[in-house]
């Protein structure tokens, strides 16, 4: 059945491929894309995907800062809320602290709030592997906005309302990640491909995958789940090898607030987790959803100790597949 969607961030990499799945599946009756940007959402409109289907889409700007503008523009007759709208980039968000947290903590708080109003059906959360025992200030808030995500499902009352979240790690070839700065560098003969520590390694989502498992998610979702798909890790220099092996690679140094590791899951969360054939289950301490069928772990799961590792010739192959996808 066809359902009416709302989605912060909507013209954001992840947000403009989970349309194109919505639309190529014929699964909307109608669209609202909720952002900041005029540009890119004229940006947006000119797609043929959109431009084709443009009756079923409403395109507002606002700000999940303003919570009477999330008022306004979420209709009562919206089933789904994907909240992707959030400030992203570590370095930014770092120098940013203050901007930081009114967007992704405070936004948060605000489309929570809103959702309970207007009784939505399910909220669907797009958070961050660096949500898991965060070191800067994007990882904290992203932590913090799962919180007040899970939470709602208590103050929600006796409202139908769902809340839950899907976490994933680096989406390939989303706006301002290492691949298209990789790639742009390679066509530069003179420059060297600029590495920050060769030991880094990161999990890898590429956004066709990611919109398939927003949507899955949203199928499963009762309320409370953070879900964690079973991804592959890539070392950061097997990922340069694969554009280009003979390119110079220098080493700038990690960046403030950056992990040579990423995890999914802590070592404290597999005692709430549940294991599936393709993904992971987290729920609240003490949830009877979890009875005796926990996932048991010696470490976190991370990018590191990941069994599943990207060679060069997978890398180069998928790279390959999505260019079409990388923002330039």
């Amino acid at each position: 059945m066809k359902k009416n969607y709302f989605i912060t961030g909507g013209t954001g990499s992840f947000g403009q491929k989970f349309i194109e799945l919505l639309i190529k599946k014929k699964l909307a009756k109608k669209i609202i894309v909720f952002s900041r940007d005029e540009f890119k959402q004229l940006k947006l409109k000119e797609k043929e995907f959109v431009n084709k289907n443009i009756k079923i889409f409403r395109f507002y700007i606002g700000d999940v800062r303003d919570k009477s503008r999330l008022d306004w523009a979420m209709h009562d007759d919206i089933d789904v809320v994907i909240h992707s709208a959030a400030l992203k980039q570590v370095p930014t968000t770092e120098y940013n602290p203050f901007e930081t947290v009114k967007t992704n903590v405070i936004g948060t708080q605000n489309l929570v709030e809103t959702c309970i109003k207007k009784n939505i059906d399910k909220t669907l959360l797009v958070s961050t592997d660096k949500a898991v025992s965060p070191i800067n200030l994007y990882g904290a808030t992203k932590l913090t906005a799962e919180k007040l995500i899970i939470s709602a499902n208590i103050f929600k009352g006796r409202r139908k309302c769902k809340f839950s979240v899907v976490r994933y790690g680096n989406v390939m070839g989303s706006r301002g990640s290492v691949i298209p700065l990789l790639l742009s560098q390679n066509l530069n003969k003179k420059i060297p491909f600029t590495i920050t520590d060769k030991r880094m390694t990161r999990f890898n989502i590429t956004l066709d995958d990611a919109s398939d498992l927003v949507l899955n998610c949203l199928k499963q979702m009762r309320g409370k789940e953070v879900f964690i798909p079973k991804l592959p890790s890539y070392n950061i220099t097997t990922l340069a090898k694969s554009i280009n092996p003979n390119k110079k690679i220098k080493i700038i140094g990690i960046r403030k607030g950056e992990k040579l590791h990423e995890e999914l899951i802590s070592a404290g969360d597999f005692q709430n987790c549940k294991t599936f054939k393709n993904f992971f289950i987290i729920y609240p301490l003490g949830d009877k959803t979890i009875n005796n069928k926990i996932y048991s772990f010696a470490s976190s799961y991370n990018s590191y100790e990941n069994k599943k590792y990207l060679n060069s010739k997978e890398l180069k192959s998928l790279i390959q597949k999505q260019l079409k996808n990388f923002e330039k």
